[in-house]
């Protein structure tokens, strides 16, 4: 049985049993966002390599193009793996494109010269993150503490297995993760949550071709239930109180800088955001504390700039979770 088939009977049986306002469908999303293969970027048109063939996308002098930082449409490469927000209307034209984005998030566990090695939590693999001359006053004013046992965030390109990180996606906690203060546990849950929602990449940044999860929808939650789920989700007490939900249940997730909603399925253990109690700047921060992560073609769906690295959002729990 595949994953996408067991979140499906995972669904099915709580709507039996607590009826279908528990376990709501999810929004498709896919009609806005498309993730694939740069093969061309000439000519005023973006061709994507995806599955099942190609997609071509028109741009024009409004189209913005992001690799680690603002390039023009010949700053993308022939390979470049591009997540591309298509412009309104349902025109097959791209408003925005971002090529190679990627984010390491996590505590630092090694740092060499100029390279980092960050465990994400989770029993997920340590990444390599590089972090470049040119990005490195940027990076050390949110985040000053650049040694083993402190939080790292960031936001950059993938090239050559490790992320080369281009600016710093929040300002570093003071104190390592083992000197976080104690947050007592709440005992009561609201159903409406209201924080900051981030985004990671499912794929890990592997081809598009070669990993379905590139093009999944859906959040990875930093308060999954521990029964029926692997321990390795180190999460802490987050700094918004939140109720446990498991892999499959659905949640509804709204942005509250565009006003976006849609009603996503949780995927997998958010970890690392359990770390964090922070504001987001691009859009008031007027909510301290991450209550979610969204797929990367999630999170452009819904309005957010990966660059930016989170928004304001409120996530309402449907009845029969947590």
């Amino acid at each position: 049985m595949s994953v996408t088939d067991d979140r499906r009977d995972r669904r099915r049986f709580t709507s039996t049993v607590l009826g279908p306002r528990s376990a709501p469908e999810p929004t498709p999303l896919g009609h806005g966002v498309v993730r694939g293969v740069v093969v061309d970027a000439s000519s005023g048109v973006l061709c994507l390599a995806v599955p099942g063939g190609e997609e071509r996308l028109a741009y024009d002098h409004t189209t913005s193009f992001w690799r680690g930082g603002e390039v023009g449409p010949g700053g993308l490469r022939t390979g470049d793996d591009a997540v591309v927000l298509g412009a309104p209307g349902g025109r097959p034209a791209a408003e925005r494109v971002w090529a190679q984005a990627a984010r390491a998030t996590g505590v630092i566990v090694d740092r060499g010269t100029d390279t980092l090695e960050i465990d994400p939590g989770h029993g997920r693999p340590r990444l390599t993150v590089v972090i470049p001359q040119r990005s490195s006053g940027r990076i050390s004013v949110r985040h000053p503490r650049l040694e083993p046992g402190y939080v790292f965030d960031a936001v950059g390109v993938w090239s050559e297995g490790a992320v080369w990180a281009s600016r710093p996606a929040t300002a570093q906690p003071p104190h390592p993760l083992a000197a976080t203060p104690h947050r007592p546990p709440a005992h009561r849950y609201a159903s409406t949550l209201r924080g900051t929602a981030t985004w990671y990449d499912p794929a890990w940044g592997r081809s598009p071709h070669l990993d379905p999860g590139a093009r999944v929808d859906g959040v990875a939650y930093p308060a999954l239930d521990p029964v029926g789920h692997d321990a390795a989700c180190d999460r802490r007490a987050p700094c918004v109180p939140l109720p446990l939900l498991s892999v499959g249940a659905a949640v509804s997730l709204r942005n509250d800088c565009t006003r976006e909603a849609a009603v996503l399925p949780v995927l997998d253990c958010a970890a690392a955001d359990s770390w964090l109690c922070d504001l987001c700047p691009a859009c008031g921060g007027r909510g301290a504390g991450r209550i979610a992560s969204l797929t990367m073609n999630g999170f452009v769906a819904l309005g957010g700039r990966l660059e930016d690295g989170c928004f304001d959002a409120t996530v309402t729990v449907h009845d029969g979770e947590g």
